[in-house]
């Protein structure tokens, strides 16, 4: 099948695509490997999507890469995630800087390691200034937490003094969230068939365009990221209101 194409009459690509990676368990199992194997191959579809949503002018490219949820697996499988995190830190930061990409961590970063916490600051310090792409990975990450913790601010704030209630709407609220300084995503994928959120991004994806596809993460390739940038520009975004 043939790239998107890139002609001006061309629909736009979305501006934010977010995935959920799933899949890495299944991958590894199906081949009789550990579930850290599925994991480090995990982590090679990452840069290849990284590279794809480069070529294709997505500017906001967000992965689900660790819920709050997921520090209830298995000790050892934590400690390889949390391997692959330093590793991961280490050797892509200067590719990504390089490449004109920001990088962004957001979730709880009480629970990660001192060490894993000074990596993300110096990534996040030294990209802070690139354009191209904005590449967040959400990690330790649940958007109910989320939401309950914007709350909790809001009213925090109101009893202080510093807010009124009349001043809590949406856009003060979206102004609390991790994701505050970056559009909501146009378009969500998430790998390996299964079909739900999660708990990601709850807020943020009031509005966007859903795609499920069978691949699981570790074989996800610039081929299917490029169908589902096809399949979003075939549809009509409503918002709510009727259609043509």
């Amino acid at each position: 099948m043939d790239a998107v194409p890139s002609h001006s009459d061309c629909p736009p690509p979305p501006i934010h695509v977010a995935i959920i990676m799933d899949g890495n368990g299944r991958w590894a199992a199906a081949r009789g490997l550990p579930r850290a194997a599925g994991h480090r191959r995990g982590v090679e579809a990452v840069r290849t999507t990284v590279e794809t949503a480069l070529d294709l002018g997505v500017s906001y490219l967000t992965l689900f890469g660790f819920s709050t949820e997921n520090w209830r697996r298995p000790a050892l499988e934590v400690s390889s995630l949390m391997g692959l995190l330093r590793l991961y830190l280490r050797s892509e930061i200067a590719d990504l800087h390089r490449n004109g990409v920001r990088l962004r961590i957001v979730g709880d970063r009480s629970k990660l390691n001192e060490d894993i916490v000074a990596l993300i600051e110096e990534g996040e310090a030294l990209t802070a200034s690139n354009r191209r792409l904005t590449l967040t990975i959400a990690i330790s990450y649940g958007g109910r937490q989320e939401i309950a913790d914007v709350a909790r601010r809001l009213a925090g704030e109101v009893a202080a003094g510093k807010l009124s209630l009349g001043e809590i709407d949406e856009r003060a609220f979206a102004d609390r969230l991790f994701t505050a300084d970056i559009p909501d995503p146009d378009l969500l994928i998430r790998t390996s068939g299964e079909k739900r959120l999660s708990n990601f991004l709850l807020w943020q994806l009031a509005y966007s365009e859903l795609i499920f596809v069978d691949t699981l993460w570790p074989d996800f390739s610039r081929r299917d990221l490029e169908e589902a940038i096809r399949d979003f520009q075939s549809r009509e975004r409503r918002y709510g209101m009727a259609g043509a």
